[in-house]
C-alpha cells in the first residue's frame, strides 16, 4: 500500500526549481556583498544577536583553561619558590663564608702588624681546638718544635698576651691561657709603674691582682703590661685592664679584678714569640762572661771550695 502526501503539500514549484532559485539567490547575494557590501548592516545585526550565544558557548573552554592555568601556575610557583630558597641558602652560606674570611683576613693583617712591631722573632699559628680538660683553660695550636716553638714561649695576639706554651710536640703545641688558675704573670701599671702579679681566675675569663695592698695607688681603667722581670715575657706587652677594685678595711690586701686585653677566648690565630734570646743574664753569669772575655779565671768562693772538698 502506497502512501502519498496530502494535496496541500503538493502545491508550489518542484524541489529542483526551488533548489535552483535559492542557489541563484545565494550567488546573487554573494556577488552583491562582494561588490557593493549591501549586507554589512545585516551582518552586524546578526553578529550582535548571536554574541551572547557565542560567549555562552566559550564559557566551558575558558573555565577549563583557567583551572588548568591555575594549577600550572601553582606548580610553577612552588618550583620557583624552592629554587629561590636554594639560591637564598647558597647566598647566605657564601655571605657567611665571606664574613668569616674577611674577619680572618683582618686578624691576620693585625697579627702581621703586631709581629712587625715586636722586637722578637714571632711565628704565626692557627688555633686548632680547645683543651680536653674542662677544668683548665688551654688551647692547641698547629705549630710545634719543628717550627721552632718551645715550652715556655709567650703567646700573643694583636691585642696583647694570650698565654704561654706549656707543652711542645713536633707538629702541635699546647698553650695555657692567662685565665687558667695555674698561670701567673708579672705586670706593671702603665700610669705609675706599680708592679704586681696577675693570676688567672678560671672559668670566668678574668684575671686577679693578688697580694696588692689595700691602699695601693691603683684605680679602675688602669692598663697593665708585662714587667719583664720573670724572664719569660718581654716587657711592655698589654695584659689587662683593671675592671673592679674591692677594698675592705678588715683585710690587708685589696681584691682587684682585671679584664684581659687579648682575645684569650676568641680569634683563630696567635703569635708565638721566640723566648730564647730575650732573657738577660744573671749577675754571676754576666761576670763569668766578662772574665772569659778578659782571659781571667774567677777564684771560687770559700763556700764553693769547702763544698768541693
Amino acid at each position: 500500500m502506497e502512501h502519498s502526501p496530502p494535496p496541500f503539500f503538493n502545491r508550489g514549484p518542484a524541489p529542483l526549481v526551488r533548489l535552483a532559485f535559492f542557489a541563484s539567490l545565494s550567488l546573487a547575494l554573494l556577488v552583491l556583498d562582494a561588490r557593493f557590501r549591501y549586507t554589512e548592516g545585516l551582518r552586524s545585526v546578526l553578529a550582535l544577536a548571536v554574541y551572547p550565544l557565542q560567549s555562552l558557548a566559550t564559557v566551558p573552554a575558558a573555565l577549563a583553561d583557567r583551572v588548568s592555568g591555575y594549577f600550572a601556575s601553582q606548580s610553577q610557583l612552588r618550583e620557583e619558590n624552592a629554587a629561590l630558597r636554594a639560591k637564598l641558602l647558597a647566598a647566605s652560606q657564601a655571605a657567611q663564608r665571606y664574613e668569616a674570611a674577611q674577619a680572618e683576613t683582618g686578624q691576620l693583617r693585625r697579627l702581621v702588624g703586631a709581629a712587625e712591631r715586636l722586637p722578637l722573632k714571632a711565628t704565626a699559628a692557627e688555633i686548632l681546638y680547645n683543651g680536653r680538660d674542662p677544668y683548665s683553660r688551654k688551647i692547641v695550636i698547629d705549630k710545634g718544635s719543628r717550627s721552632g716553638v718551645r715550652a715556655g714561649s709567650p703567646v700573643v695576639d694583636e691585642n696583647g698576651v694570650v698565654g704561654q706554651v706549656t707543652r711542645a710536640h713536633v707538629l702541635s703545641s699546647e698553650v695555657t691561657l692567662l685565665t687558667d688558675k695555674q698561670q701567673a704573670i708579672p705586670v706593671q701599671v702603665v700610669r705609675n709603674g706599680l708592679r704586681a702579679v696577675a693570676f688567672g681566675a678560671g672559668s670566668n675569663g678574668m684575671l686577679e691582682l693578688r697580694f696588692v695592698a689595700a691602699n695601693a695607688e691603683i684605680q679602675n681603667g688602669d692598663k697593665l703590661v708585662t714587667s719583664g722581670i720573670d724572664g719569660t715575657y718581654p716587657p711592655g706587652l698589654p695584659v689587662a685592664t683593671v675592671a673592679r677594685i674591692e677594698r675592705d678595711a678588715a683585710y690587708a690586701f685589696a681584691r682587684i679584678v682585671c679584664q684581659p686585653a687579648a682575645g684569650v677566648e676568641n680569634g683563630g690565630y696567635v703569635l708565638v714569640l721566640d723566648g730564647e734570646a730575650k732573657r738577660l743574664p744573671y749577675p754571676e753569669e754576666a761576670s763569668q762572661e766578662r772574665d772569659k772575655r778578659s782571659g781571667k779565671t774567677r777564684k771560687p768562693r770559700r763556700k764553693d771550695a769547702d763544698a768541693a772538698q
